[in-house]
């Protein structure tokens, strides 16, 4: 099971399932073949604010108990308090007012953020037949509920969380990760956590070097079922701070193999170069955090290239990180078109 408090802290590769009801459905068809993709997408953000009493609070979470024992997980009250919170939170002023500019600011719904999800899901149907797409549901309850909730069944997005730079309030988070907060990351975001299903990992593997083709293998998912998102978005590193490492990848992994990193197995050293953090300071000022998992994903696009015949689904089995770093032949190279 995953559920996100803060979603871009990726330190977890697991996945869960959570049965839900269906409510209504949206067909999506792939531009590119036949493949159908239905998805169910609710907006209970609409309704929560329909509700005039706490006891019409308590009617919907009652209706909606998956959000008390998944979404709400983390709410800062007891859960007997949470319809009288939720109703206060509500019959703020101050907190209408953040509604309507988040409205405003998230536009329409389907542009920014179902539209994405359909392709995406069209494309993991074409690779793994089986595949039937989660519920969608979007929440706004003034930063109670998480960020994200995603299971096989049931994805519950807290659209609060996604206001961006100008919104009037924003989550609690430390500054380098607020970027990340705006709507442009929810779709990405999203799949990345969804690979996980399919992300094979060898469980006696526990180098840095497994870690980080593990990361490598989420990214490159993301990639080919959202082919058309920036990088930038799919790793949330800012469109500078990625061209910046990208341009001193030699020195980046020369630093990764003459300190002998690849095959560290300690967890906490590990985490220096695979954590969420500003930076990395062991390398350089400039060097973002989570590198490692960045040059995972440098290593597995080598592959990829070099092996062309090699598929999504294959890709994703392949549990061998030293073997997979050997058949790519990475470097600390560029691109060769570049």
């Amino acid at each position: 099971m995953v559920y996100i408090r803060t979603f871009i802290v990726l330190s977890c590769l697991v996945f869960g399932f959570l049965s839900c009801n269906t409510d209504s459905k949206q067909d999506a068809e792939s531009d590119s073949g036949s493949i159908q993709v239905n998805i169910s997408v609710e907006d209970l953000d609409k309704q929560l604010f329909a509700c005039k009493s706490v006891e019409e609070v308590q009617s919907f979470l009652d209706k909606h108990s998956y959000l008390t024992q998944w979404y709400f997980s983390e709410a800062p009250v007891e859960k007997s308090q949470l319809s009288a919170h939720l109703f206060q939170i509500l019959q703020n002023k101050d907190f209408q007012s953040f509604k309507t500019q988040l409205d405003s600011i998230i536009g329409d719904r389907n542009t920014a953020i179902i539209n994405p999800l359909k392709e995406s899901f069209q494309r993991i149907a074409k690779a793994y037949p089986d595949f039937r797409a989660p519920q969608v549901k979007f929440m706004v309850t003034g930063f109670t509920g998480n960020d994200l909730y995603i299971s096989d069944t049931l994805i519950i997005i807290g659209l609060d969380y996604f206001g961006g730079p100008k919104a009037k309030y924003r989550p609690d988070v430390y500054d380098y990760q607020l970027q990340r907060y705006q709507k442009e990351y929810i779709a990405p975001s999203i799949i990345f956590f969804m690979s996980n299903k399919y992300n094979h990992v060898n469980a006696s593997d526990r180098t840095l070097l497994a870690d980080m083709i593990g990361y490598g293998k989420g990214y490159e998912f993301v990639k080919q079922v959202m082919p058309n998102t920036a990088d930038s978005l799919i790793l949330g590193y800012s469109e500078e701070s990625l061209r910046r490492t990208y341009n001193s990848q030699g020195d980046i992994w020369a630093f990764f193999v003459s300190n002998k990193l690849l095959y560290e197995t300690t967890d906490l050293k590990k985490q220096k170069f695979i954590g969420e953090r500003p930076f990395t300071v062991e390398i350089g000022n400039e060097v973002p955090g989570g590198i490692g998992r960045w040059l995972g994903w440098r290593i597995v696009s080598k592959y990829m290239a070099e092996n062309p015949n090699v598929t999504l689904p294959e890709l994703m089995k392949n549990d061998n990180a030293a073997n997979l770093l050997q058949a790519s032949g990475y470097k600390g190279e560029k691109d060769d078109d570049e």
